[in-house]
């Protein structure tokens, strides 16, 4: 009976010995685990903030540079904010009058838009509703490999191709002309409003689709009369976006579209845009203690300023119009 017991308790005793081994081990699982989640964590903080950090940066010296800019004895707020005359290389007739440079800038961004937009929703239309899956998984890629041909590429094209077919269509047309700008600046913002377009369109449930075909309808009849406005938000914002990209756009209007600011509707001039202009002062050929010089910071706080307004915009336009589904 006594070797009874003790062989008893010696196995009670090997089993609490390893249920405490197995709950040590499982705390220090556990600890391991809480201190790798711990660090997850803390790395993700650290990028919000030093994201955070950058753009605040960024509009501090923009800010501040801006306010440097009104504070020299020629730059008034008045001239920069009411007039068209953007001459600030011209001495003592020196003018900053920023609608000049806005107007250029809207000008292309027009054209492009007049070619981007309706391309990229008619493409997103079919690639969503009509297209194979085998096609849209091989046109979807090729259409965005456009967004990966660098800018100076497509300034170059413009310079290059687009300009003298312009010019043998009509004479009145600049070796630097605004048309040339837009036409090669469409195809940069189209693989985006294609893209966005298309997945606003594609996230539209399925049942709204056969609901319609189901009453009757074709598929034209669904896709005009309830597939787009059930993504009309994500639409939207996708043309908003394009629309600050192009704005923001750089080296294709720096090559294509001139250095001559002017406030002028017709695409065979010359113009110079908001970012052109700024190419132009970046280049060392202007002292960085002149008003020219801090005229860069004034017009790129004022290019952040149209951004910003048109990001905010696509967040109104998104929350207003947005649908949702069960």
């Amino acid at each position: 009976m006594s070797r009874a017991v003790a062989e008893s308790d010696a196995s009670s005793n090997n089993l609490d010995a390893r249920v405490n081994a197995l709950l040590s081990r499982s705390r220090r699982n556990l600890g391991s685990t809480r201190l790798r989640e711990l660090f997850i964590y803390a790395a993700l903080i650290a990028c919000g903030l030093f994201s955070l950090l950058i753009t605040v940066s960024i509009i501090g010296v923009l800010l501040t540079e801006t306010l440097r800019f009104f504070q020299f004895d020629e730059v008034t707020v008045g001239n920069f904010l009411g007039s068209a005359q953007w001459t600030p290389l011209l001495g003592a007739t020196k003018s900053f009058g920023i609608w000049g440079l806005i107007s250029g800038t809207l000008l292309v961004t027009g054209i492009a838009m007049a070619l981007a937009l309706p391309l990229g929703l008619i493409t997103a239309i079919y690639l969503s509703e009509y297209a194979p899956r085998k096609v849209r998984d091989v046109l979807k890629p090729v259409l965005e490999i456009l967004a990966g041909i660098p800018t100076v590429v497509y300034g170059f094209f413009a310079l290059m191709t687009i300009t003298p077919f312009l010019q043998w269509l009509h004479e009145g047309f600049n070796v630097y002309n605004a048309m040339s700008a837009g036409i090669a600046r469409g195809p940069r913002c189209f693989p985006q409003v294609c893209s966005l377009a298309e997945d606003a369109l594609h996230s539209v449930p399925k049942a709204l689709r056969d609901g319609a075909l189901g009453l009757g309808g074709t598929r034209f009849d669904a896709t005009i009369k309830v597939i787009l406005p059930a993504a009309l938000s994500g639409i939207i914002s996708a043309f908003l976006l394009a629309v600050a990209r192009a704005i923001g756009e750089t080296m294709i209007v720096a090559l294509a579209a001139g250095s001559r600011p002017q406030a002028t509707l017709d695409p065979r001039d010359e113009i110079q845009t908001m970012t052109g202009f700024m190419v132009q002062m970046a280049g060392g050929d202007v002292s960085n203690f002149g008003t020219e010089y801090f005229s860069m910071y004034a017009v790129a706080f004022t290019l952040f300023l149209i951004t910003l307004s048109l990001t905010m915009l696509g967040n109104l336009v998104r929350r207003r119009f947005r649908e949702t589904y069960e």
